[in-house]
């Protein structure tokens, strides 16, 4: 899990600093719709739904944006059709990379895609060419001043989890595909609703990175996070800390 934490937060600083508001909250507007339309439009009893909204006011979109995007779905005024697909493929120095998208035009997604990847030193595969050198689980972000450490670990631990690392300023527990939504549930039903709530990848053996082959692996990383259609993306590499350092000046 160290290796999967590691990565996940490097990847994600760059993926902050260069994002713009207006294509983030395209994306977690698209997260909204397909969550409204996949269960009831109501995130009182939408699981999904209630953790995409979540995500939406962390990063300070407004509630009337929200609002409006779910009512959209409600009155079935949003013609809007996404379907949820996932792409594989290899990076510079082998690294293996998961890309998940809701797009309405899959020949345009993979198109796009597959020449972000050609461009910048990879290669993009068939569906289940690198997935099997990941694991899938569930992960649940709570800030730290929800709990104490203790009081964390006995709830997720009771409630299924697989495991919790506590740090100054987050609880993250990790759970199996099958625990997640018990899990998620039973820590929502004590604590509230968690900072973020979503299944993702770990890899399994991540490869270490020169300081070289980080630069060009999270150029890629960046480029498939900037489409319009990506969610998310997951790599199987990780970098030292005097590395991570380098590239963060």
């Amino acid at each position: 899990m160290a290796g999967h934490s590691h990565a996940k937060n490097i990847m994600h600083r760059k993926a902050g600093q260069s994002a713009k508001k207006a294509q983030a909250f395209g994306k977690l507007i698209r997260e909204i719709t397909v969550s409204a339309k996949a269960g009831m439009p109501d995130p009182a009893h939408n699981p999904r739904l209630r953790a995409a909204v979540k995500a939406a006011l962390v990063a300070n979109m407004p509630r009337d944006t929200v609002d409006r995007a779910i009512k959209r779905v409600a009155a079935g005024t949003d013609t809007d059709n996404y379907d949820e697909v996932r792409y594989e493929g290899y990076g510079p120095a082998g690294v293996a990379v998961i890309v998940e998208a809701l797009t309405d035009n899959r020949n345009r997604t993979a198109s796009d895609l597959r020449s972000a990847f050609s461009k910048h030193g990879g290669a993009m595969g068939e569906t289940g060419s690198v997935s099997f050198q990941f694991e899938r689980g569930g992960v649940i972000l709570y800030k730290a001043s929800v709990a104490s450490d203790d009081a964390m670990l006995e709830a997720a631990i009771e409630a299924g989890a697989s495991d919790v690392e506590s740090d100054e300023e987050t609880h993250e527990i990790t759970t199996s595909v099958e625990e997640f939504t018990a899990v998620r549930d039973a820590l929502e039903e004590k604590f509230g609703a968690a900072e973020s709530a979503k299944l993702e990848w770990w890899p399994n053996a991540p490869i270490d990175l020169n300081e070289e082959q980080a630069q060009s692996v999270l150029k890629l990383v960046d480029i498939l996070d900037e489409h319009d259609d990506v969610q998310n993306v997951y790599a199987n590499f990780e970098v030292s800390d005097d590395v991570a350092a380098r590239l963060g000046a």
